[in-house]
């Protein structure tokens, strides 16, 4: 049984915070900031963009792994985490190596996970600054604006055929009309 993505609010709501603290200023994207504008979308992660981690990587891994959450290594074919890298001097040396455009978390007792793109597709400093600052559950969150998550939503759909696009795509050019 796959759990109830708001029951991790205050475990996503720390990893937000740990963020902020290392400068990296997580903007809330993608399908949990739909739900949060009221979209009847199902989701199972927590999509964030985030500056480029650059020198702050090591903190970056650190501060995630202290969590409990570990770099995803593989996805099968469905998208579901696969694998994992437990060791967080491996993980670390794979980001640094790699360079990824973003990379993605994951718990495997909790089955939590978060997404991070590192100023990707869109800088996340002009997200910021557009952004919506609410609290959630008690606990605060920057999302993304309507008509940024319009374009973002519509840079993901190019890029592949996920059947909840359109649906999302209609969702907030709705919004945008009120």
């Amino acid at each position: 049984m796959t759990p109830d993505p708001t029951a991790y609010i205050a475990a996503v709501a720390a990893v937000a915070d740990d963020l902020r603290a290392i400068g990296l200023d997580p903007v809330l994207v993608g399908g949990m900031a739909l739900v949060v504008l009221g979209s009847r979308r199902v989701t199972r992660d927590f999509d964030f963009v985030v500056r480029s981690p650059a020198e702050r990587l090591p903190a970056l891994v650190d501060l995630l792994y202290q969590r409990g959450l570990e770099l995803v290594s593989r996805l099968d074919a469905a998208g579901e985490v696969a694998a994992t890298i437990r060791n967080r001097a491996v993980a670390k040396a794979r980001l640094r190596i790699d360079q990824p455009g973003s990379a993605y978390f994951f718990n495997p007792d909790t089955r939590l996970r978060i997404d991070l793109l590192f100023d990707f597709p869109l800088p996340v400093d002009g997200l910021a600054a557009r952004a919506t600052r609410m609290k959630i559950a008690g606990h605060r969150f920057t999302i993304a604006s309507d008509a940024d998550l319009l374009q973002l939503k519509r840079i993901a759909a190019a890029a592949r055929a996920f059947s909840g696009d359109a649906q999302d795509i209609a969702f907030l050019e709705a919004r945008l009309k009120q």
